[in-house]
């Protein structure tokens, strides 16, 4: 752990700078000429703005954000078929509110997935039909009344999520091929709107013009290769990533924290059993003859995932044949099961690992997802932390590509994302090695376990033949099996009954393995970046990751994802229909928000922003927030404060309560205030009590740093 806490320190340090804004004149923005052509690449040339290597969800996700910001993108693949296998399965706060700009991809997410009640305890037992050692759940009350989200997590299986991903995409005019045929098509190149199966990247060419990538193929029983040009290429192929090892980038962190054995398999019986006896998510099993993490993916459809603990070389994969596993899952569930069907059986190594840098190549090359951060599962901080990497990217491409903003924007992306993969690293191993509490309190530390398995790897037990090491191994896990036996865990036993008192502190305590951390979901903040940071001493670094769960503060802070709030519109057609501030944020457009109350200086604020985003060629948006309870109809003025200019909004707060905060409460600011919001739903800039001075100058200093435009001397 002492690396992460000196990595976050180092991205803390370089967050507390703060950035030095120069003032522009509107004569200034207008002849910037700042904007490099070389991204835009001609038709003629074969290119393609954005080229995405590695179909998963995060790749999947950012063509999807892209697309529906009018970027041309296409995607390589290097599998020729989508995987089945389950993988990540819970979606956070945060990434269903990015999934809810994506068409109704929430919606029938939250229609697709398991009933909540399914899903939201981890069950810890001796095995699946026999004894109860504790329960945990992960849901409390205020999760499900959209308080501070208006929308709630999901349990979802990858590769479903894939599916729905791959329907938008086909709603999008996005084909799914191979290179035959696309020259079936009559076009032997890929252009936009493709994404290419069963094509590896092998090199990458950058210049300072474009990317070549090369990529090999099969054609009847021959590789083949094609060149690819692209202006930017986006590397989100996974935690192996090709293109990250082809650019040379490192990653920094823990290696090897464990070594498992994935297997996926279909049981409607023990789904059925689950179902109406101990319905989960996860269930960890410990006694004499096996031990095991189950995922339940699906108990109506009997889908389950088993992590089984893995030590090669003493072991190999010939000792998880299906056969085997079905015997193992016998021995875990307590009994045989009669429709078992074992689909998949993967080995995989558990990092916790950053990538040194996230841009590279003349801000050519880009890491997102997995390529550029993987840690351990240990509160679904993978795949939901790839998915905001790319909400946080989109918007900064498609200022690039479209000419609004220089190249160096595109640094914003790693000084604002890599801290937090730092911090969300730091915090998935904290929430590991809370799951590792549970078996060390049984007598089952996995930390005695590894370090033999070592010793036998690197010390003396290296020199003994191979069946003599794992003869070792098996006794040793064999003696610490015992610890869990029936006759040694029970209340009438001494050490037992300590054992068994110390497991439910643990679980009564809030320090075994947790599911939601709300509080790093949606509050975390970008110190530094596509912002103008406040000099406020109050804004202190984030708090050190402790693997529990705390609650969500909103904040305006900038940086912070603007906190939600019921509204309703206001006009001379009263509506009931209410809906979230973080709907007033376009998923369609590079456009700006800019948030104010109904006071004289806050309508000059705006019309000084209407007339700077229109000089940076960005579109923005008012929304004036009148108090709850304000009459529809004519009493709304902004129409005549705001003339000439019509991108504006009138709505009214909807309190849940006569006591409830106002919007201006909070964000902790007065009414005189305003809030500039980024198309990532990200506070670029705000005022608290009004602005001093000239307002366009004020607008001019917030859209120049956000968007990236370098300081001149006017």
């Amino acid at each position: 752990m002492e690396i992460f806490r000196s990595m976050i320190k180092r991205c803390d340090g370089i967050c507390s700078r703060r950035t030095r804004i120069t003032a522009y004149t509107l004569q200034y923005v207008q002849m910037r000429g700042l904007i490099s052509d070389s991204y835009k690449l001609n038709s003629q040339d074969g290119g393609l703005p954005v080229l995405i290597v590695g179909a998963g969800p995060v790749g999947l996700v950012l063509s999807i954000l892209l697309t529906k910001l009018g970027v041309k993108c296409a995607v390589l693949e290097k599998n020729t078929t989508f995987s089945k296998h389950p993988q990540a399965h819970f979606i956070n706060n945060r990434s269903m509110e990015v999934f809810r700009k994506l068409d109704g991809l929430a919606e029938e997410i939250q229609r697709s997935q398991p009933p909540v009640d399914l899903w939201r305890k981890f069950i810890y037992c001796t095995s699946l039909t026999g004894s109860i050692l504790g329960s945990v759940d992960h849901m409390q009350p205020q999760d499900f009344e959209k308080v501070v989200s208006p929308v709630s997590v999901a349990h979802f299986s990858q590769y479903k999520l894939i599916r729905l991903l791959l329907k938008q995409l086909k709603s999008l005019s996005f084909g799914v091929r191979t290179w035959e045929e696309l020259v079936g098509l009559n076009h032997g190149s890929l252009t936009e709107r493709e994404i290419l199966m069963g094509h590896e990247c092998v090199s990458i060419n950058p210049t300072d013009h474009c990317v070549t990538v090369t990529a090999t193929f099969l054609k009847e029983g021959k590789c083949m290769e094609k060149n690819i040009k692209c202006s930017i290429l986006v590397g989100t192929d996974g935690a192996a990533s090709t293109v990250r090892k082809l650019v040379g980038i490192d990653m920094r962190g823990e290696k090897d924290l464990q070594k498992l054995v994935s297997v996926h398999f279909l049981s409607r019986d023990l789904g059925q059993y689950l179902l109406n006896e101990r319905p989960g998510m996860l269930f960890f099993i410990f006694n004499t003859e096996a031990i095991g993490v189950l995922v339940a993916h699906d108990l109506k459809q009997g889908e389950f995932v088993l992590q089984i603990p893995f030590y090669p070389p003493q072991q190999n994969l010939e000792d998880f044949s299906p056969e085997i596993c079905k015997k193992l899952i016998f021995k875990l569930v307590g009994q045989e099961l009669v429709d078992i069907d074992v689909i998949d059986i993967k080995p995989w190594v558990m990092h916790a690992e950053v990538a040194e840098k996230f841009v590279s190549c003349n801000n050519r090359i880009i890491l997102a997802g997995d390529a550029a951060h993987r840690f351990p599962p240990a509160g679904g901080f993978g795949m939901n932390t790839g998915i905001q990497d790319a909400h946080n990217l989109a918007w900064k491409l498609a200022s690039l590509v479209k000419g609004v903003s220089p190249s160096s924007i595109l640094h914003t992306y790693e000084t604002e994302r890599k801290p937090i993969a730092i911090f969300n690293t730091a915090l998935s191993v904290q929430n590991f090695r809370a799951a590792m509490a549970v078996p060390a309190a049984l007598g089952l530390d996995p930390t005695v376990a590894n370090s033999v398995h070592q010793v036998i790897n690197n010390g003396l037990g290296a020199v003994l033949p191979s069946g003599l090491q794992r003869a070792i191994l098996d006794g040793i896990f064999t003696i610490g099996r015992v610890q869990v036996s029936e006759s040694f865990l029970n209340e009438n036993n001494p050490l037992g009954s300590l054992r068994l008192a110390k497991l439910r502190r643990i679980f009564e305590e809030g320090k075994s393995l947790q599911l939601q951390f709300p509080a790093e979901d949606l509050g975390f903040r970008y110190s530094e970046g596509a912002l103008i940071p406040e000099c406020d001493s109050s804004l202190d670094a984030p708090q050190a990751p402790s693997g529990r769960r705390r609650d969500y503060v909103p904040s305006a802070d900038p940086g912070s994802r603007l906190p939600h709030m019921a509204v309703r519109v206001l006009s001379n057609l009263p509506s009931k229909e209410t809906f979230s501030t973080l709907d007033l944020v376009s998923g369609e457009k590079v456009e700006f928000l800019l948030i104010i109350a109904p006071v004289k200086e806050s309508y000059e604020l705006a019309h000084a922003a209407f007339k700077v985003a229109k000089e940076f060629k960005v579109s923005a948006r008012v929304c004036v927030m009148w108090p709850g309870g304000t009459v529809n109809g004519v009493e709304v003025g902004s129409k005549t404060a705001l003339a000439p200019w019509e991108n504006y909004i009138d709505v009214m707060e909807v309190k849940r309560s006569s006591i409830s905060l106002s919007w201006w409460s909070i964000c902790q600011m007065t009414d005189e205030g305003a809030i500039l919001v980024r198309p990532d739903e990200h506070i670029a800039w705000r005022v608290k009590a009004g602005v001093v001075g000239d307002p366009t100058l004020e607008m001019v200093k917030a859209f120049s740093a956000v968007l990236g435009m370098k300081s001149a001397s006017i």
